[in-house]
């Protein structure tokens, strides 16, 4: 898995970050990983530079000095990182199964597919809808790196991925489903239940809006 990066983002989280990280590394121990601190406050730095170390040769750091919040964060691993597929793995999630890298990668066999993972449809404000865009969920995805800056770049909105998704979408690129839920359990909102998401007035207007459906 030469071609391959898994990025981990974190922001003053280091307890998830630590369950995150170890049991993806029981079923991965060699693959190569990108530890992302979101200019975190606490004691995140000392646990990912611990991380480092104890998988030493297959793991790296990028530690952003202030929080630029997570979409431009992944903008920012995409950035740094060389590999033709990049796999974004949530700092709340838990690696319970194996195997799950190879067969996503298999679903890159055609230069179309852009992305893979557990698909959603969101509408225009990034909450889910039957109709709609779709997407692929940002907690456990895989990308194709050398496409990401043909489109609009991940942002800071409640849904990061939405607008490069859809731009992909519109130039005939292909997001393709794997149940890749079966073997990492995401527990959502991590870091958003301690810290928020840090949207203010904008993020609370989409909310109302979608309410009413506008």
């Amino acid at each position: 898995m030469d071609d391959l990066c898994v990025v981990c983002i974190n922001f003053q989280t280091p307890d998830l970050l630590e369950v995150a990280i170890e049991s993806f590394r029981k079923f991965y121990p060699t693959t190569l990983l990108l530890l992302v601190d979101n200019g975190s406050k606490d004691a995140s730095t000392q646990k990912i530079r611990q991380i480092e170390k104890k998988y030493a040769g297959c793991t790296s750091s990028l530690l952003i000095e202030k929080n630029i919040f997570h979409g431009p964060a992944m903008h920012r691993a995409i950035d740094m990182v060389r590999n033709e597929l990049v796999f974004f793995l949530d700092s709340d999630t838990e690696t319970r199964q194996g195997g799950f890298l190879e067969k996503m990668i298999a679903e890159f066999a055609s230069e179309k597919v852009y992305a893979v993972g557990r698909i959603d449809t969101v509408n225009k404000r990034g909450f889910h809808s039957d109709k709609g865009t779709p997407i692929v969920l940002s907690p456990y995805m895989m990308i194709r790196r050398k496409l990401y800056h043909d489109f609009s770049p991940f942002e800071h909105r409640g849904m990061p991925t939405l607008r490069n998704f859809a731009a992909a979408q519109r130039q005939g690129y292909v997001l393709k489903s794997f149940p890749v839920e079966k073997y990492i359990a995401h527990f959502g909102r991590g870091t958003a239940s301690r810290y928020g998401y840090g949207l203010g007035i904008r993020g609370k207007v989409d909310y109302v809006l979608n309410k009413l459906g506008l």
